[in-house]
This record gives C-alpha cells, structure tokens and sequence, in this order.
C-alpha cells in the first residue's frame, strides 16, 4: 500500500513448540491510529513487539517507517529506534534515576553518547522535561525517584518520555490498565495529540470503551491470528463474544462505538 508506515507479509512466530502469530499480513498507512484487541495471549504484545523490531518473525517480512526490521545495526538501528516510541505495560523506569532523568531519555536516540552519559550526572534540558510532565500533571514530581509514585503516576512518566522523543510512529501496550477512566482518557488524548495527523498510533487496549476516543480502525486477534479487521462501528456484540468467549464478561465493553456509543448488535 502507497504511504504504508506498517507492512507485515505473511508474518509468522513461533518460540519452540508455541505459536505466537500464524500468517499474518497487514498494511497500515501513516496517520492511522489503530486498536489492538482480543483476549489475554492472542498476541497483542507480540504485534508490537515486532513491529518495534524488539522480536523477529520466524516467517515472512516487516517493514517499518521504510526499513526491514531485523536487518538494522548500528546507527541505522539507532535512528529506527528514535523514530519508534513505545510506551510498555510496564513503565520501564530506571528506579536509580529522578523523574527528570527518566523523562529525558526519551532524547538518547538524538544525543550523542557522552551526551548521554553526562546526562546521568547533570540532566540536560530539564524544563523540556518539566513541560512534559505540565501535560501529564506531574509538573511536581519533577525530582521525585520512581518508587516514590504510583503505578499510575509511574505510566503517565513514561508518557512524557514519549512526548520528549517526538516518534513517528507511537506503540502503546494497554497503557490505561493502571488509571481510573479519568486518566486514561486523558492519556489515550495525549497519545493523540502526541501523534497529530502525521503520525501513527498503534495501541493495544483492554478497556474496549476507550474505542470511541477516535481510533479509526480496530484489528482484533485471538490465537496469534488477526480475526477481525476494520472501524470501530464494524464491531458487534457476537463478534466480541467470539473474540473473547468467556473473558468478555470482565472487559469493559460500552459505549465506544462513535456513532451510537454502544456495540452494534448482530
């Protein structure tokens, strides 16, 4: 596809005798901002994990903001890397390092390596850091240790470390899973802001009400393979139940559909 920033083709992967995705072919185009959804161990995180070419298919290609993950190296690898933000389910902190630290790593990919290392000893460009946190509410935890907050406070750190590095391309593992629906509205905002309509926005989400936020497409997964493919309004109350079988009673499904803010019944 022309203006595709994502392309996986025929995409398999496997660690020993299990099976992590099966055949997968898919085509993103700049600015789309999508949801991953589906069951815990459908392969979510394996998706993104990929496409941030952190894991590399057994089978078939991925190409990503115009390079093949998996061949990089060096400074190639380190440019890919500038460009492909990921904000993890877990906020990979450094717990050694203040707030301000942490937030400005998001930089490392622009700086040069004694830049880097200096920075340990005298943070560089801190009030860009203190503007990230304004836009998280955290302006006062600026010199706090990661293990003074919450696991809340901690996520929405990482999130200015996003906004710092400026990616082309935002990757988000169930980010919200720790907030209350205030923040985690807000959050799935900022990811928005952060990407504009430039950029692209991949987000795997538990809480299905966040889908009427303004995701334009919605790929659901089970079994590593992708079973359902297209914009929120597309889902129905029998496909996710499908998708889910019994951990559908424990997903927050209503209202996310845009033009009705509920699922369509089949």
């Amino acid at each position: 596809m022309p203006n595709a920033e994502i392309e996986f083709a025929n995409v398999s992967l496997h660690i020993r005798d299990a099976r992590l995705l099966y055949d997968i072919s898919l085509s993103i185009p700049r600015g789309q901002k999508v949801a991953l959804i589906g069951p815990s161990g459908a392969g979510k995180t394996t998706m993104l994990r990929v496409i941030s070419g952190i894991a590399w298919p057994n089978m078939g290609t991925v190409h990503v903001a115009g390079e093949q993950t998996g061949t990089l190296c060096g400074k190639a690898l380190r440019r890919f890397r500038s460009q492909v933000g990921f904000l993890h389910q877990q906020d990979n902190l450094v717990p050694q390092l203040r707030v301000a630290h942490n937030v400005m790593m998001g930089k490392l990919g622009a700086w040069s390596w004694w830049q880097s290392l200096w920075s340990l000893f005298r943070p560089r460009q801190t009030e860009l850091a203190k503007q990230a946190l304004e836009r998280v509410e955290l302006a006062d935890r600026l010199w706090a240790l990661p293990d003074e907050l919450s696991g809340g406070e901690q996520q929405r750190v990482a999130l200015a470390r996003l906004l710092v590095q400026q990616p082309r391309i935002v990757l988000a593992d169930e980010p919200v899973s720790a907030l209350d629906v205030r923040l985690g509205r807000a959050v799935v905002q900022q990811l928005f802001q952060l990407v504009g309509e430039e950029h692209t926005l991949v987000v795997s989400l538990h809480s299905l009400s966040l889908l009427g936020e303004g995701f334009d497409r919605v790929i659901a997964m089970r079994d590593g393979r992708i079973v359902h493919d297209g914009p929120p309004s597309s889902l129905s109350k029998d496909l996710l139940r499908d998708v889910y079988g019994a951990e559908l009673a424990q997903i927050d499904v209503a209202p996310f559909a845009p033009a009705n803010g509920q699922a369509r019944d089949s």
